[in-house]
């Protein structure tokens, strides 16, 4: 099923209404002011193998890195773990999980930097304007166990104040339908994300997410069989980044 998009000018007032929004890659370009996001994509074909996964599993890839935005700077601080309370994340918190640093040619980038600052800037517009604490997760969810999964802990919040999910790529699989519900309420929406650089934002209060399982679609380009989907996720947070010591 195809999301309902919103448009650009529309975004602060469907946020306000229902916690969400889905943007197309158009939409999101011309609000970022830059067309320059297919320079990023190679990077996801660099991700080493998350190493924390309590399932067992091998089908997860995923860089991290941190930064702390206001209105009109980024500024990437020095690389730290990534933790979330059990509470948000059942399977994985209360764990420090190392993984590899977002590289310096990814982080430095334009359209990067435009891009945090943007988003931060409706957080702001949202929530009041103030620094964020932006973590950044590059994943890869692929085949290679038959099955991968993107939300391997379930429906979820995070834990923050913004969840943004951009979707990169998808190659070569069916599945990884995105799913958003209310946290304290009946409604609920499902839909599937297939144009490269379109983007889904949340609201962290107000709503739980999670994206199901994908598996190989069938076809054999003779060149790879392995399917995946790439993925860009951006959380804001007011006050700090999550820690153990909070």
């Amino acid at each position: 099923m195809r999301p309902v998009l919103t448009a650009a000018v529309d975004l602060f007032d469907t946020m306000n209404d229902r916690g969400f929004v889905v943007l197309d890659a158009a939409a999101l370009a011309a609000a970022v002011d830059s067309a320059g996001f297919g320079g990023l994509t190679p990077s996801w074909s660099d991700l080493p193998v998350d190493a924390w996964l309590k399932d067992g599993g091998r089908y997860r890839s995923r860089r991290h890195a941190c930064f702390v935005v206001d209105d009109a700077t980024v500024a990437r601080v020095a690389h730290r773990a990534h933790w979330q309370p059990v509470e948000y994340n059942a399977l994985h918190g209360g764990l420090e999980r190392w993984f590899e640093p977002i590289v310096d040619d990814v982080a430095t980038a334009a359209v990067w930097q435009q891009l945090l600052l943007t988003l931060s800037r409706w957080c702001s517009t949202l929530k009041g304007t103030q620094r964020w604490f932006v973590e950044a997760h590059q994943f890869r969810i692929d085949t290679t166990d038959g099955i991968g999964r993107p939300t391997p802990e379930g429906a979820h919040r995070d834990g923050v104040d913004f969840v943004a999910v951009i979707l990169v790529d998808r190659h070569h699989i069916k599945g990884g339908e995105t799913r958003v519900f209310e946290a304290d309420g009946p409604r609920g929406v499902r839909f599937t994300l297939t144009e490269p650089w379109s983007l889904l934002f949340l609201d962290d209060e107000r709503v739980i997410h999670e994206s199901t399982p994908i598996q190989p679609d069938g076809t054999d380009d003779s060149n790879d069989a392995i399917g995946h989907r790439d993925t860009l996720v951006l959380t804001f947070r007011r006050g700090n980044f999550q820690g153990p010591e909070e």
